[in-house]
């Protein structure tokens, strides 16, 4: 009977040291999630909502399969509303180039849900403009955004990581632009 005991004994402290793993994991998850929410100088809004990740089907159709990558950065994104700024997302932006048009797009979707924040194209009419003097991040108008299907005018406003993204952003944005602007020549003639 002493056996029995012995043995039990370290069973119940693997079963605690298991407990304590878990207990330090979810603790790691929080802080993590916690990292990825960013604190928000710009204001909070309704925009942001907790979403579960969507398990999509391995054939699932993104519609970025016809196009190239040409820059892609995570980023944090907010949309102008009533005076207001509000939180449209997190996740990667990307430029996204056209096989066969050669029309350039801005893209994003937000990185647990895959949900698009942010679709339009680049416009040479289209200012980046400093947000208040910020390094890490560009305010900019787009006439007609796809991202709730419905073409919208919108103003957004994008903050990165640090100010060296940002830049990256501002240099193949404005080389996009051009490029966009000698295919509209081309079109045009």
């Amino acid at each position: 009977m002493a056996d029995t005991d012995k043995t039990d004994v370290p069973a119940e402290e693997k079963k605690e040291e298991k407990k304590e793993e878990a207990k330090e994991e979810a603790k790691e998850e929080a802080k993590e999630e916690k990292a990825d929410g960013d604190d928000d100088e710009q204001g909070e809004g309704d925009d942001e909502e907790k979403e579960e990740k969507i398990n999509r089907p391995a054939n699932f159709k993104t519609f970025e399969e016809d196009e190239d990558v040409l820059f892609k950065m995570r980023a944090k994104l907010y949309r102008l509303d009533n005076g207001e700024w509000k939180e449209r997302g997190t996740g990667e932006v990307k430029f996204l180039k056209h096989k066969e048009t050669n029309k350039i797009r801005l893209l994003m979707r937000r990185d647990k849900t895959l949900k698009i924040c942010a679709n339009h194209y680049l416009s040479p009419v289209m200012k980046l403009e400093t947000n208040v003097g910020c390094d890490r991040s560009w305010v900019w108008n787009t006439p007609a955004d796809f991202a709730d299907e419905e073409p919208k005018k919108e103003t957004f406003a994008i903050r990165f990581q640090n100010s060296e993204n940002a830049k990256k952003f501002f240099d193949k944005f404005e080389e996009s632009q051009k490029e966009m602007a000698a295919l509209l020549e081309t079109l045009n003639k």
